[in-house]
């Protein structure tokens, strides 16, 4: 389908972005990759009688660490994530997650910003930003602001930004010394959305389990933090029982919808059975 006509406007700079959402207000959306909000316009979906198109504006690709932060750009493709050696080495689960997004064509164009604004509950990044505490920056007109990610998703497709914001960059603490994390997604096919999946962020101790942190991908309206199972596993000594455990603690948590990708008792076990999974690879990555 061909979506309505509509304005395009690409500024230079973040200050004149920011500006013509100021003006537009609610009839103007923000294109980055563009791998969500095209789709929903040609389906008329949505019909934004504005495009303010930020991939023109400087600074907002980068991918660094500072003062014991991981800095992510808004505009950082997935595949230059996917292969930064900075990721690749130190946080392997960031890693985990750009390499099961779509598929090659789509990472060359989607951002990471776009993935998380989107606000989809399918979409792979949130589950994964949840479970690392990541926090999202967003900047307006009036200033800026931080937001811890666990409370920027509001509903599907709704999250905490306000009206004249643009998601800037995501902020994710470094991983303390004997840290391990993964991210497993079941798929019908490669390039699916996630039938089910579970991020998983450990910090271990001697065999004993000093923080976890998990979050489930499509298991129900916003990305779940299986606070249950992450109390669970403080404290613990990783065995296979405890493990088994904070896996059925994380199903009890899941919340999913049935449709053509299973039934919801079906989807629920496979959160179980996935969490496991990933709890095991990101104990043999700790350290």
């Amino acid at each position: 389908m061909i979506p309505p006509r509509f304005h395009y406007h690409a500024p230079a700079t973040l200050d004149a972005a920011l500006s013509l959402l100021n003006d537009y207000g609610p009839e103007a959306r923000v294109l980055a990759g563009g791998q969500s909000l095209i789709p929903l316009m040609k389906l008329q979906l949505a019909a934004p009688a504005h495009i303010v198109d930020i991939n023109r504006i400087p600074g907002l690709d980068a991918i660094t660490e500072e003062n014991g932060t991981l800095h992510i750009g808004s505009l950082t493709r997935e595949a230059a994530l996917e292969a930064s050696e900075t990721v690749r080495a130190g946080y392997a689960i960031l890693h985990d997650t750009a390499a099961v997004i779509a598929d090659p064509l789509v990472r060359n164009m989607a951002t990471v910003g776009g993935n998380l604004a989107h606000g989809d509950p399918a979409n792979d990044h949130p589950a994964t930003m949840v479970a690392l505490g990541a926090q999202v920056v967003a900047r307006s007109a009036a200033g800026e602001r931080v937001i811890p990610v666990a409370d920027f998703f509001e509903g599907p497709l709704a999250t905490a930004l306000g009206p004249g914001e643009i998601l800037t960059g995501i902020q994710v603490p470094q991983p303390p010394a004997g840290s391990g994390g993964a991210y497993l997604k079941l798929e019908r096919k490669v390039g699916d959305y996630a039938t089910a999946g579970v991020a998983v962020f450990l910090t271990v101790n001697d065999g004993v389990c000093q923080q976890a942190g998990i979050g489930l991908t499509n298991a129900g309206p916003v990305p779940v933090k299986a606070a249950s199972a992450e109390n669970f596993l403080a404290g613990q000594r990783l065995t296979e029982e405890t493990i088994r455990e904070a896996a059925r603690l994380a199903a009890q948590e899941a919340q999913p919808s049935a449709d053509l990708r299973g039934s919801a008792d079906y989807k629920r076990d496979m959160v179980r059975v996935l969490t496991g999974r990933a709890i095991r690879q990101a104990l043999e990555r700790v350290g």
